[in-house]
C-alpha cells in the first residue's frame, strides 16, 4: 500500500557548496472511484484516509448523505492485469434503494473538474441538488478575532508538511476556534473530501456548526463541497474565484479570502461574521 512520504536523491546548492543527500517528499498517486463495479473518477491524491476520500467525494455529488447510505468500501483485489492489488483502486456499494447515478462521460455531476459545467449551470445544479441549504442551519457567528487565530492552528497540525512542504490543508473548526479535524493531501480538494467523508463515516453530517478553512485558494469546487455538506463558513488563506463568490452568494454560505493575521476578506455571507466587533478593535488602536 502506498506511503504518505516517499525518500527521493536530491542535489542541493546552498551558498556555492554542492552535496548529495536524500529528500523527503509526499507521495502522489492516482485513485480510481468505482461505484457499483463501475468507473466513477479518477483523483491524483496523497495515499491514506482513502475510504474516506471516496465517501465525501459521493457527498460532494449529491449521491449519499448518510452513513447508512454506503454499504460498503473496498479496496478493488485484481487491480492490475497479473492480478495483484495496487491500493490505488476502490469500489463502493451503496446500500439498496439508494439510486445510483448515471455513470457515462456526459453525467451530471457538479464538481468542475468532472463534469465541465460552468457558470450558471454550475450554480443551478449545487443549490437544486444541496440537502441542507445553509440558509436554514442554525446560526453561527465568527469575530475577526477567532478566524484570524485559526491559520496557525491549522499549520501546527500539519505533521507531514513538516516533513515535506509539499502538502495542503483543510481543516475543521467549531464556532468557538476548536479544531476538530484536519487532512493534508496533494489536493485541497481531496483534503476536503477526506474530512466530509470521515464525517459521513461518523454520522456527523450535516457540519452545520463549522467553519472550513483551507489552505491557498477557494475555488468554486471547495464551496460547492462546503455547501453540499452543510457547512456555512469557508475560510481561505488566499483569494476566492469569482464563480466561489457566485456559489457562496447563491448559496448563502460564508466565504472568507486573504485570512493573514488580522486582515480578511467577506466575499459573501457576511451576517456571521462580527463585523461590528472588528470596527471596535480598529477604533481603538
Amino acid at each position: 500500500m502506498g506511503r504518505v512520504t516517499e525518500r527521493r536523491r536530491v542535489v542541493r546548492v546552498r551558498d556555492g557548496a554542492v552535496s548529495t543527500r536524500p529528500d523527503t517528499l509526499v507521495a502522489e498517486e492516482p485513485l480510481e472511484i468505482r461505484l457499483g463495479g463501475k468507473p466513477l473518477a479518477i483523483t491524483m491524491r496523497t495515499p491514506g484516509d482513502d475510504f474516506a476520500l471516496a465517501a465525501g467525494f459521493l457527498v460532494s455529488e449529491g449521491v449519499v448523505s448518510r452513513a447508512e447510505d454506503v454499504a460498503n468500501i473496498v479496496y478493488c483485489a485484481g487491480a492490475t492485469d497479473d492480478g495483484s492489488n495496487t491500493y490505488n483502486v476502490v469500489d463502493v456499494q451503496l446500500a439498496p434503494g439508494v439510486p445510483l447515478p448515471d455513470i457515462t462521460l456526459e453525467r451530471n455531476v457538479y464538481t468542475t473538474s468532472s463534469c465541465g459545467l460552468c457558470g450558471k449551470a454550475s450554480l443551478d445544479a449545487v443549490r437544486t441538488t444541496a440537502r441542507w441549504p445553509i440558509a436554514d442551519t442554525p446560526p453561527v457567528r465568527v469575530s475577526p478575532e477567532l478566524m484570524a487565530a485559526l491559520p496557525d492552528q491549522l499549520r501546527a497540525a500539519q505533521r507531514v508538511f513538516d516533513r515535506t512542504g509539499g502538502l495542503h490543508a483543510a481543516g475543521l473548526f467549531s464556532p468557538e476556534g476548536e479544531l476538530l479535524d484536519l487532512r493534508e493531501d496533494v489536493g485541497r480538494h481531496n483534503a476536503v473530501d477526506k474530512l466530509i467523508g470521515r464525517a459521513l463515516q461518523s454520522g456527523q453530517l450535516p457540519l452545520s456548526r463549522t467553519i472550513l478553512l483551507v489552505s491557498g485558494r477557494a475555488s468554486f469546487e471547495l464551496a460547492q463541497k462546503a455547501v453540499m455538506a452543510g457547512i456555512p463558513v469557508l475560510a481561505a488563506v488566499s483569494a476566492p474565484s469569482s464563480l466561489a463568490v457566485d456559489l457562496a452568494t447563491e448559496t448563502g454560505l460564508t466565504l472568507v479570502g486573504f485570512l493573514r493575521g488580522a486582515s480578511m476578506n467577506v466575499y459573501a455571507g457576511e451576517q456571521r461574521v462580527d463585523l461590528d466587533a472588528a470596527a471596535t478593535t480598529g477604533a481603538s488602536t
